[in-house]
């Protein structure tokens, strides 16, 4: 593995440092010797004995970004919002004019490099992807305002290349100890997962300490090599499986049965489609229990290749999924209050 040297005695941001990711970046990044900053609308009490400065700020506020930048040789722009169903108006103000901020900041504050977190759902567009690397296109079937807004994003990022050295990473199905959505998911529907589809698609994920680890990675390989500015990269275990198998490892880990009932894929995107009609039409809040977006998503293959990321990166996934799994069991059981 490449070494993780520092960028000049200077400060490194990461936005949304007190996230799922992004606050495994923080740690990874203080252990490493930086001098790390961090920008969240909320203050952590476990950033305080790693010495790492707080800015208690949205990344919408451009004035509050741009004061975050000062004196920072490197960005770290993981701040968005996730999900599946919600207002575009909300999506597009954090995860497109977010990052146009950061953007804004970075050329402003003459920041060395910025590392940009993005999404495999920027290829998506509801067929199976399998082994696909970054010559993939961008899809044009937008399913949910998070797919459309943070491909938006990840389009205007890499525009920025030519005047601001920086790469985006798309790292794939993050969980691990910590997580704060994707095995909560999971977890808190055990009662109610229906299997999409035939069962027989894979994925593949990537555990949080790699998924921080690689944006280092990126972070020293751009330093080094400014002319791999603009340029994406999948980020995964390498470990394609079974999409079911996985939901159900997951679920045994947090002492849950495997999931039991069938729907089709058909049927759950017609579910969908009258759900979120209904929801819309009411303003709902609550997200549906099935959209068309998660329809194709729970029942379609999406792995990719990680030769790019390998190759310019020196990344090499280090956890094994079953490794990942007794690790999850240990961390729900001792918190199961805060996942159930």
């Amino acid at each position: 593995m490449r070494s993780l040297e520092k960028p000049e005695a200077r400060t490194v941001l990461v936005t949304g440092g007190g996230g799922f990711l992004g606050g495994a970046i923080v740690r990874q990044l203080a252990a490493a010797g930086h001098r790390v900053r961090s920008l969240s609308r909320t203050r952590y009490p476990w950033m305080a004995p790693l010495g790492v400065e707080q800015v208690q700020a949205d990344v919408r506020d451009a004035a509050a970004v741009d004061e975050a930048c000062r004196d920072v040789a490197v960005v770290f722009h993981t701040a968005a919002r996730a999900g599946v169903w919600g207002d575009y108006r909300s999506y597009f103000d954090i995860n497109v004019g977010g990052t146009r901020n950061v953007l804004a900041a970075c050329r402003r504050q003459a920041v060395r490099a910025l590392v940009h977190t993005s999404s495999p759902s920027v290829v998506f567009d509801g067929c199976d992807i399998e082994g696909a690397d970054e010559r993939l296109p961008y899809t044009r079937h937008f399913l949910s305002a998070y797919q459309q807004t943070k491909t938006i994003a990840e389009q205007e990022v890499r525009e920025a290349a030519g005047d601001l050295p920086l790469v985006a990473l798309r790292p794939h199905l993050i969980w691990g100890p910590g997580d704060n959505h994707l095995v909560p998911r999971i977890v808190q529907r055990a009662n109610r997962l229906v299997q999409v589809g035939d069962g027989k698609n894979r994925v593949d994920s990537t555990w949080i300490d790699d998924a921080a680890r690689a944006h280092l990675l990126a972070m020293q390989a751009l330093l080094a090599r400014p002319a791999l500015s603009g340029r994406v990269y999948f980020i995964t275990q390498g470990q394609p499986i079974r999409l079911w198998e996985m939901i159900n490892r997951i679920l045994a880990a947090a002492g849950k049965g495997p999931v039991r009932r069938r729907m089709s894929r058909r049927s759950a995107w017609l579910l969908g489609t009258v759900l979120e009609k209904v929801y819309g039409g009411l303003r709902l809040k609550a997200e549906p229990p099935m959209t068309r977006f998660v329809a194709d998503e729970l029942a379609t293959a999406h792995w990719f290749d990680i030769s790019a990321a390998r190759r310019d990166l020196g990344y090499e996934p280090r956890m094994r999924i079953d490794e990942g799994l007794r690790q999850l069991a240990k961390w729900l059981a001792q918190r199961p209050r805060q996942v159930y």
